[in-house]
């Protein structure tokens, strides 16, 4: 079996390839035009991107069986082109979170404390304490979270050891979950706009969350908030944000942008980038060695799974399309998750998009399902082992 890794990877990551027997080519070069190009020639059944984009030609008639991101989203992907040709996608979620929460909370800082003009007036050798020593700081102010999948999970214990009293919002949040993870629990992310003085984004882009974060959400933002994005630059509305930094004294630290630069290197000249209230980095909430050799060792696993057996592991396009009738909310020991998802599909039940909540006990599993389950169907789930309840949210 031939693998094509189109992007930079860790080396733990392709000696763990070439181990598993499979042929392996790493040409982090390849991009577009000549990505397409190559899998025709090469004829890989595997390929593994990271920012990478993978368009639908290249998923229509060729030699693939599964494309890999060694990231958590899959917007890069055209998902869709996929799975109408019978190429499943897989990605590896969580195994960067503890990466992004560090920057959340790097960008957080250096607004509050204007770390990175107390380097550039130290630099130029000006001395200027007085105007520096002006921070509110992060013990006792609120922090909110808008989702709450493994970032902002990550996200809640290192804010409660700033000091810091956290809220959340996200469509599985309820009030068990919020209790568990010792949070508050808001309906809108207007209500986490109203009650924070700093506001972080943990959200994946899809449909319902493009352009959530719009006018209302800035204007209930308090007077010297603090706005973090580390998600995609497409869950906010640019307009309106600029609009806010203008016209109020609210700051912002951003790590993703429309109309980034696709490559390593290149030039932006977004709005962004000049305003004296927001502080910019470069997509880079990722970029630790912890994240990046942790998401490759996960991709290994996807590998050695699908090589040895067939079995695609954290497969994002086997759920139908179709609307979602419930929410199911199952508690389980952290280990049960894949006997109560064959239990669901045995029932008839098509799962779609899940969310798990980490709790003391083990996991709160938030699985979308197609229609919804009736007292029989929830007492067989309780019967599954590991299984400790199973309501309807």
């Amino acid at each position: 079996m031939k693998v094509l890794v189109a992007d930079k990877f860790e080396k733990v990551g392709l000696e763990g390839l070439k181990a598993l027997g499979v042929e392996v080519l790493s040409d982090p070069s390849l991009k577009d035009q000549a990505l397409e190009e190559k899998i025709r020639e090469y004829q890989p059944e595997i390929l593994v991107v990271r920012s990478t984009k993978v368009t639908a030609p290249m998923v229509t008639g060729t030699s693939l069986k599964l494309v890999i991101r060694a990231g958590a989203g899959v917007n890069t992907i055209d998902v869709e082109a996929a799975t109408k040709n019978g190429v499943a996608v897989a990605n590896c979620p969580g195994k960067n979170a503890i990466a992004v929460a560090e920057l959340a909370f790097g960008l957080m800082l250096s607004i509050d404390r204007h770390i990175p003009e107390c380097v550039g007036e130290l630099r130029r050798g000006h001395w200027n304490k007085a105007a520096f020593s002006k921070a509110r700081g992060l013990y006792g102010r609120t922090l909110g979270l808008i989702g709450l999948g493994n970032i902002a999970q990550e996200m809640v214990p290192r804010a409660q050891a700033f000091g810091m009293r956290v809220i959340a919002y996200s469509r599985w949040l309820s009030a068990d979950v919020a209790g568990a993870l010792g949070i508050g629990r808001c309906e809108s992310v207007d209500e986490v706009a109203e009650r924070s003085d700093f506001v972080s984004v943990h959200v994946s882009l899809n449909p319902g969350t493009r352009g959530m974060i719009g006018k209302s959400f800035f204007d209930a933002m308090k007077p010297g908030a603090v706005f973090i994005n580390t998600s995609r630059a497409e869950v906010v509305d640019t307009a309106a944000l600029l609009e806010a930094l203008d016209s109020k004294p609210i700051f912002a630290g951003l790590d993703v942008f429309e109309d980034e630069p696709a490559t390593a290197e290149g030039t932006y000249e977004g709005p962004m980038k000049d305003h004296p209230h927001v502080y910019c980095t470069h997509h880079i909430g990722a970029s630790t060695e912890q994240a990046q050799e942790a998401v490759a060792i996960e991709t290994v696993r996807i590998v050695e799974a699908f090589v040895k057996s067939g079995a695609v592991l954290n497969e994002v396009n086997t759920a139908k399309s179709g609307p979602i009738a419930a929410v199911l909310a199952v508690r389980h020991d952290g280990k049960a998750l894949g006997a109560a998802q064959k239990a669901l599909s045995e029932m008839g039940f098509n799962a779609g998009e899940a969310e798990h909540v980490k709790i003391p006990q083990g996991l709160i599993s938030k699985i979308a399902l197609d229609r919804v389950p009736d007292a029989g169907a929830l007492r067989a789930l309780r019967r599954v082992e590991g299984v400790f309840d199973a309501t309807l949210c």
